[in-house]
């Protein structure tokens, strides 16, 4: 099992905005910009191959400034095109908070971090006690048919708690914001939570300012 110790201080990091990736979940990601590649490149030659995504921060002032709160993916696989793009997947490791953003060097951004807080990331999977499943598919049929969207119904009845969880957070097509809040959501539970009120939200036609308030 990976310990906090084990990941690294400094790592690359892409700023995707409503780009979400959660611990134990996967996130399939197209490279293409020069920088990125070189990055990509970078990663692989290195011992751990992570990456962190981070949503840029659009309440500052700065329009190069990140959110605190990013999560970390190990490269697992990843498949080269004829015309020099990748295709990736990022395994989520572990969230983390940013000390500072190191300049220079690299074409890419990179940042010293600090995985402290964020043990719960590193054990096993977790579960939701509190888990009214048969209500929330509920809630979920009717925001699918609302979006006029589908799904393999009974591959979410029977999945687990938490790659159901996670992977609607991750696949939902919600503001960056809404998106932060999944991500810094403490515990699987908590995430639920904030889930079905994003949910909720969009079905009365709320926005994600009336959610903020």
């Amino acid at each position: 099992m990976i310990k906090s110790a084990d990941l690294p201080d400094t790592i690359a990091v892409f700023p995707l905005p409503g780009a979400l990736l959660l611990p134990r979940s996967r996130l399939p990601l197209h490279i293409f910009e020069p920088r990125y590649l070189q990055m990509l490149d970078d990663t692989l030659k290195s011992s751990h191959r992570v990456i962190g995504m981070v949503q840029p921060n659009p309440c500052a002032r700065d329009d190069s400034k990140l959110h605190s709160i990013g999560c970390a993916g190990r490269v697992t696989q990843f498949s080269e095109t004829e015309d020099g793009r990748y295709m990736i997947t990022l395994s989520g490791v572990s969230r983390f908070r940013i000390r500072e953003e190191i300049e220079g060097f690299t074409p890419y951004r990179r940042c010293a971090v600090n995985w402290t807080g964020f043990d719960r990331d590193l054990g096993r999977p977790e579960s939701d006690d509190q888990f009214d499943r048969p209500g929330f598919l509920d809630l979920l049929q009717r925001f699918f048919s609302a979006r006029e969207l589908s799904t393999d119904w009974d591959t979410l009845k029977d999945a687990e708690d938490e790659l159901l969880v996670n992977s609607l957070s991750m696949l939902l097509d919600f503001d960056p914001e809404d998106k932060q809040a999944l991500l810094e959501a403490p515990c699987l539970a908590t995430r639920r939570e904030t889930l079905v009120t994003l949910i909720e939200y969009s079905l009365r036609g709320g926005t994600s300012e009336e959610i903020l308030q």
